[in-house]
């Protein structure tokens, strides 16, 4: 056999894995158990009206997330690592606070949804089944290694896969989505512009800031023919390319699912009278009724999967975040012994979420909360890092051009028009 020969498999794993990196699994990290009963909420309460909101934030999240990749590849640091050059620390401290309770509230809404939707399936209590599922979580980000824990990442995103397949139970009529969908409805209503928020809420966080720029930084450190574009410029090309066709993919994936959620709610709960769904496992189950079986039990294990990705990527955005602020060591191909800070704020975060699940509490109102936390948190890391991003002695020649300048601008005054709505609404 042949050298070339011997080297076909790398290549083919080389190619998959261009395809298949960070900003996928960021992506498909936003469609969790949270975001599913948000979505659901739209769908029940809105019906159609509302899908043209998946189409308008897709190019927003791509931007924001693909300026987060670039900045991360070209210094070869984590978004917090950069926004510290821009922010005095007052001001960054505070915000890395909010941050780390806003996702471990998340997390604790996503286990008491997870719990709840396993409860459906299995005879088993939904509160000790959410904390297993939080344990389980937190024991294998801390124990496996990034290389081949975030291959099972990567698989757990076919479990998004269940909300298209809902979509083939039902009798959709496409010419009235697609006019929904293209051509947005207003409704001068308190109830509708709340909704709205929550959606931009839910489709642009900064834990997926956070955590797509540290993924990036770990692959770039992972592969001997990556290094950090202002070292290595005549790299450029390939990883730009790379980054932004990952990232396009993968919030192109978590904008249709998106768009799924809310055209089932919208084709059965609202369809039949049903306005009113106040988390994931409650639409799942309102379904049964409406859609059947299948539906019903696809339904349910989406939200498994989907929580089982997302409950990593918000405890993990928040290490990588604090560890960064306060120049610890870490990453998560270290071994725990040698980044105990760092695995520390992740299990912290957990468990925290865990013990949630363990309280009688308002899984809806936590959400709220947490949306309204990461509505005030993303306001300012945006703004912090389209500074960064524009300032040449960070990027070098690598500084954003004025059409990604553009819609980064937009969403951050868009995220502040948001947050300004949280407050009134």
């Amino acid at each position: 056999m042949t050298d070339e020969a011997l080297t076909l498999p790398a290549r083919a794993r080389a190619k998959w894995k261009s395809w298949f990196g960070p900003g996928l699994i960021t992506g498909a990290s936003d469609d969790d158990p949270s975001g599913i009963g948000t979505y659901s909420q739209a769908g029940a309460q809105f019906g159609t009206g509302m899908l043209w909101l998946m189409a308008f934030t897709f190019p927003l999240m791509s931007v924001v997330q693909i300026i987060t990749a670039r900045i991360a590849r070209v210094t070869g640091r984590g978004l917090a690592a950069n926004l510290s050059k821009v922010l005095p620390r007052w001001v960054l401290v505070p915000i890395l606070v909010l941050l780390f309770v806003a996702n471990t509230v998340n997390i604790g809404a996503d286990l008491a949804a997870m719990g709840a939707a396993a409860a459906l399936l299995i005879p088993a209590g939904s509160a000790f089944t959410a904390a297993g599922f939080g344990v389980v979580s937190m024991l294998l980000q801390i124990f496996v290694p990034y290389s081949r824990y975030v291959r099972l990442l990567q698989w757990l995103t076919l479990s998004l896969l269940a909300y298209a397949a809902v979509l083939l139970t039902l009798d959709v009529p496409w010419t009235k989505v697609l006019h929904d969908t293209l051509l947005p409805r207003i409704e001068i209503d308190r109830s509708f512009w709340a909704m709205l928020v929550g959606v931009l809420g839910t489709t642009i966080s900064p834990y997926l800031f956070f955590w797509q720029s540290d993924q990036e930084v770990e692959e770039q450190r992972a592969s001997p023919d990556d290094h950090p574009l202002r070292a290595a410029p005549r790299e450029a090309g390939r990883q730009l390319h790379e980054i932004s066709r990952d990232t396009v993919l993968g919030m192109a994936v978590s904008n249709s699912v998106g768009f799924f959620i809310m055209l089932t709610a919208a084709l059965t709960l609202h369809a039949h009278g049903v306005h009113d769904i106040d988390s994931a496992a409650k639409a799942a189950q309102a379904l049964r009724p409406l859609a059947g079986d299948w539906a019903f039990g696809l339904f349910a294990l989406g939200i498994v999967g989907t929580g089982l990705l997302a409950i990593p990527v918000l405890a993990g955005s928040a290490g990588y975040a604090v560890a960064e602020c306060f120049a610890w060591r870490y990453g998560l191909e270290r071994a725990p012994a040698s980044a105990p800070r760092f695995y520390g704020v992740i299990a912290a975060s957990t468990l925290l979420g865990v013990l949630f699940t363990l309280l009688d509490f308002n899984p809806m109102k936590a959400l709220v909360a947490s949306a309204v936390l990461n509505g005030v948190i993303a306001v300012p890391v945006l703004a912090a890092m389209m500074r960064v991003s524009a300032r040449e002695d960070v990027m070098g020649e690598f500084r954003i051009g004025r059409g990604l300048r553009f819609v980064g601008w937009a969403t951050t005054a868009l995220m502040a028009l948001a947050a300004v709505a949280m407050a009134v609404v």
